[in-house]
């Protein structure tokens, strides 16, 4: 028979799995060397089926503590399945007005989930593909070829 602790670890499991059940996908990308270069997109492709539910979006961002501004900025370019095609520039604040990182800190690392979209209904069922650009421009360069300290980014999508 099944002893004491493996149904305490079954339950267990099956507690944890349960625990994140709006979550529709989830996915994070390493950046490599921690160095995001403006002509480095990020992609991700989602397979929905769901065209009634309402759904939120978030963007995640992983940085060390030597990441040198408050925020980012991001071009989000969504593509459908039929092809029509989005774009949003969308800022993400990493740091409080008094500069202390925002999200979950751990050592020098830091997590942020910041909402991209809200009450968001897929118009059509497919393969929809979400990509990132770094948008930071600064009033010294016209653009920042690299940004330095962003370690990740991810899309998270949950529904209501």
């Amino acid at each position: 028979m099944f002893s004491r602790i493996t149904i305490f670890v079954f339950l267990a499991l099956v507690a944890l799995a349960s625990c994140d059940s709006k979550r529709v996908y989830e996915k994070n990308v390493e950046v490599p060397d921690y160095i995001w270069h403006k002509d480095s997109s990020v992609y991700f492709k989602v397979d929905i089926e769901d065209t009634v539910s309402l759904h939120n979006f978030y963007i995640n961002v992983r940085h060390t503590g030597a990441y040198q501004f408050s925020n980012i900025y991001l071009f989000v370019n969504t593509t459908m399945p039929s092809g029509k095609r989005f774009r949003d520039t969308v800022e993400c604040m990493l740091a409080g007005e008094k500069g202390r990182w925002m999200g979950d800190g751990l050592g020098d690392i830091w997590d942020n989930q910041v909402l991209f979209k809200r009450d968001v209904q897929f118009p059509e069922a497919g393969e929809y593909v979400f990509e990132y650009e770094q948008a930071m421009r600064s009033g010294r360069e016209a653009s920042m070829d690299l940004l330095p300290f962003v370690m990740d980014v991810g899309l998270r999508i949950e529904k209501q």
